[in-house]
């Protein structure tokens, strides 16, 4: 097979006139096609076992976390949630809650309010009055009036003192500026100007004609062309050098790519590559024809599982267990629930007639001991009583009612 070529399957399994085969390869020779077959052969047998294991596993997997572990983590969440979550939450609402209310309060009532007090009463009016005041006091009656002395002083003495001390040193500096001038640095300029600046100049015309020039005239037609020349045969000696180590390189490497490279790329051209592709390519079938016998090995598997398990214990739970079931529902379950049911309506009945007369009698004694509307006589309608607001009336017509508002059924349950 080629590099380059590419097997790409084609659309249809027909071929005309000018349209290989879809089972043709182009390329591949008697011999490739011999050893092609065996090899699936043998990695379908060996690939299948692999593949059928893997699938069992799947499947047991899947099963496994259908039926066992979904369940379990449930029952685990909810036990969790019963054992853990419920007896913290109640811990925390009725014991953490309160107990960190009752310790909130008790710090603040402790430290928080007894501090403010301290700093209220105490520290607040000791340093008020023991140290501000005074501070204050000292400042306006003490510090003030000194200041304005000591700047009267400042400004009337000292400024017109250090105003004279100042011209005073400055006429003295220009004195001294002028006569070290004269003493000292006018004989040195003398002397660098007229003495010493014409020896320099007399002295680098000396040794400019005497050394530089020589020593010039030396290195531009003596040391510069022996300089040239050495130059010159030490480039030549390394190109020669040069030249023969590339050549010696370019031999090695021509033995080493003739000798080793070009028998390794063609062995991995020629078998390696070729094997490896059809190795992959004959894992590749194996896995899909592995997968096709797995399938229907599980297939079988399956309608062997639900002709003798599945389809008898369906028909047992509905020809035996349904009709037992709807017998005991109909026979049992159904009376004792219209008992229950019967049971505890009479019951909240009786509740109910308890908790209206408990009422009643409250009411009654209520009545009794703080007075309330009187009841009106049978077969005559009550008189609408008139709510009295700082001495009128809301109907004119109807006689004023009380001023006392008797208190609410709630407020009544409550006393």
């Amino acid at each position: 097979m080629e590099d380059g070529k590419h097997r790409a399957p084609l659309p249809r399994p027909g071929y005309g006139p000018q349209q290989a085969p879809a089972h043709y390869e182009g390329g591949d020779g008697c011999l490739t096609t011999l050893v092609r077959v065996p090899v699936r052969i043998v990695v379908v047998l060996v690939v299948l076992p692999v593949r059928m294991l893997w699938d069992a596993l799947v499947v047991t997997g899947r099963a496994t976390d259908r039926v066992l572990l979904r369940p379990l983590g449930r029952a685990l969440a909810l036990l969790c949630e019963v054992l853990v979550a419920v007896p913290a939450r109640w811990l925390w609402r009725h014991v953490c809650v309160p107990l960190g209310h009752a310790l909130a309060w008790l710090a603040r009532a402790l430290f928080v309010r007894l501090w403010v007090a301290l700093w209220r009463r105490v520290v607040v009016p000791a340093v008020r009055y023991g140290i501000v005041l005074p501070l204050v006091w000292a400042y306006a009656h003490l510090l003030t009036p000194l200041g304005h002395g000591l700047r009267w002083l400042h400004r009337a003495a000292l400024v017109p003192a250090a105003r004279a001390l100042g011209t005073a040193v400055r006429w003295l500096g220009t004195g001294l500026k002028w006569l070290l001038g004269a003493v000292f640095v006018l004989p040195v300029v003398l002397l660098w100007r007229y003495v010493l600046v014409p020896v320099g100049l007399a002295a680098a015309w000396l040794v400019w004609h005497l050394v530089v020039a020589p020593l010039g005239w030396v290195y531009r037609h003596v040391l510069a062309p022996v300089g040239r020349g050495i130059a010159w045969a030490l480039d030549l000696l390394v190109r020669g050098i040069e030249a023969f180590f590339r050549g010696l390189g370019t031999a090695l490497g021509w033995l080493v790519v003739t000798l080793f490279v070009a028998p390794v790329r063609w062995i991995y051209r020629h078998v390696l590559v070729p094997v490896g592709r059809e190795v992959v390519a004959a894992l590749g079938i194996a896995w899909r024809v592995a997968g096709y016998v797995s399938r229907a090995v599980g297939r079988g598997l399956r309608w062997l599982a639900r002709t003798l398990i599945v389809q008898p214990v369906r028909w047992a739970y509905r020809t035996v267990c349904v009709p037992v079931g709807h017998v005991v529902r109909d026979a049992l379950l159904l009376p004792v629930g219209r008992v229950l049911r019967a049971v505890g309506r009479t019951a909240r009945d009786t509740l109910r007639a308890a908790r209206e007369t408990v009422r009643r009698a409250r009411r009654d004694a209520w009545r009794a001991l703080a007075g309330g509307p009187a009841r009106p006589e049978p077969g005559k309608p009550a008189a609408p009583l008139a709510r009295t607001l700082d001495r009128a009336t809301t109907v004119p017509s109807a006689p004023p009612g009380p001023e006392a508002t008797p208190l609410p059924e709630k407020s009544v349950r409550q006393g």
